[in-house]
């Protein structure tokens, strides 16, 4: 991984073509939400596709949770929709197949160039693009587990939510004088946030 690449740095904002064949850039997917981004071998990596699955129900907490996740993986958009559908995956897949991230993150994985993916990694980003925590995934137990990943994002949540305790006093006298600007959805409206939802 790059030099740079480092917690408290700032994540590179790739503009990538995701599954349904739009460019999209990672600040547009993670807005003001932590991001959990999945650097990924492809469909062909066994060890993905497991790991894909295990997120599964982790990413249905996310909903909930207010978190977003997103996997970055080097298939062509029919591979990487046949990976997205095999495991049955509901979150942005975007495509890496020119290799852009694989070369300027330098995450080559030079011991396989018969595909010639990249290293993976699971890469945990406060808002902002922010690293917070990466994972090196090139031997499976490398990648994080679930309850990992949700130690992270509650950490993360404690830190960017200036809502995550409601029982205090200045909070409360806030809301009850109509300030809502300290609680969720911060400035908009429920409806408004949906309208944004992919």
């Amino acid at each position: 991984m790059r030099a740079d690449i480092v917690p408290g740095a700032v994540f590179p904002d790739y503009e990538l073509t995701d599954h349904a064949g739009k460019r999209r850039k990672l600040s547009e997917l993670q807005r003001n939400d932590p991001l959990i981004l999945v650097l990924s071998r492809g469909a062909f990596c066994p060890k993905d596709r497991r790991q894909m699955e295990g997120l599964l129900q982790l990413f249905r907490e996310m909903e909930v949770g207010y978190c977003k996740l997103a996997t970055i993986c080097t298939d062509n958009l029919m591979s990487m929709n046949e990976f997205r559908s095999g495991v049955g995956a509901h979150w942005p897949f975007l495509s890496d197949a020119a290799r852009k991230v694989q070369k300027d993150l330098d995450i080559v994985e030079y011991t396989d160039p018969t595909h010639n993916p990249m290293i993976p990694h699971t890469i945990v980003l406060e808002p902002g693009l922010l690293i917070y925590k990466i994972y090196n995934g090139y031997w499976f137990f490398g990648r994080p587990t679930i309850e990992e990943l949700r130690l992270d994002l509650r950490a993360i949540l404690q830190k960017c939510r200036p809502d995550w305790d409601i029982s205090k006093p200045e909070l409360k006298a806030a809301f009850e004088k109509g300030d809502k600007s300290k609680f969720h959805p911060y400035g908009t409206t429920q409806a408004q946030e949906f309208a944004k939802q992919e």
